[in-house]
């Protein structure tokens, strides 16, 4: 997806950065509108965001509406929904982060998933950087309880894990 989006505008970086920004954010556009879901966010918004003036927004939204596909791609992304990242400790939750070698590697979440199952902590959400989006991608779950420090060890055993971060 980001290699298709980058052969279109990486011409223009402001233009890529405001890609980057409706990707990371989850926003769509639609009839050269920006969407968060059904609400309508103002380009000015993501000017700011992106660090470029309204005007190139606009230009950047009439290139996706304008190229097929870009607009295939644009046009149906949704937010994932919020993350309980930020509120876990407030929530008594556990967190574990995880950084691996190659994130396109197979199975780093299904063996973080079994050995936290194992150890009777139920994942109430996993979520998981894009490589191609993210510089460090990481795959971070979130456990219905705080997270034995004594675990660490068993996922850094884990097939491709380098990094684990417990808070």
């Amino acid at each position: 997806m980001w290699n298709t989006i980058k052969q279109h505008l990486e011409t223009h970086p402001e233009r890529l950065r405001i890609a980057r920004v409706l990707v990371e954010n989850g926003l769509s556009v639609r009839n050269g509108k920006v969407y968060l879901n059904e609400i309508e966010i103002p380009p000015v918004r993501i000017a700011r965001v992106a660090g470029v003036d309204r005007r190139t927004v606009k230009e950047t939204l009439n290139i996706i509406q304008n190229s097929r596909e870009l607009k295939l791609i644009f046009q149906d992304i949704r937010s994932a929904g919020h993350s309980l990242k930020e509120t876990a400790r407030h929530l008594n939750l556990g967190v574990v982060e995880i950084t691996p070698s190659d994130a396109k590697m197979p199975g780093i979440l299904a063996s973080s998933a079994q050995i936290l199952a194992q150890n009777g902590l139920s994942i109430r959400q996993a979520i998981v950087d894009d490589p191609e989006l993210s510089p460090e991608p990481k795959l971070t779950l979130i456990a219905e309880k705080k997270i034995p420090g004594e675990l660490i060890p068993q996922l850094l055993k884990v097939k491709g894990v380098v990094k684990v971060s417990v808070y």
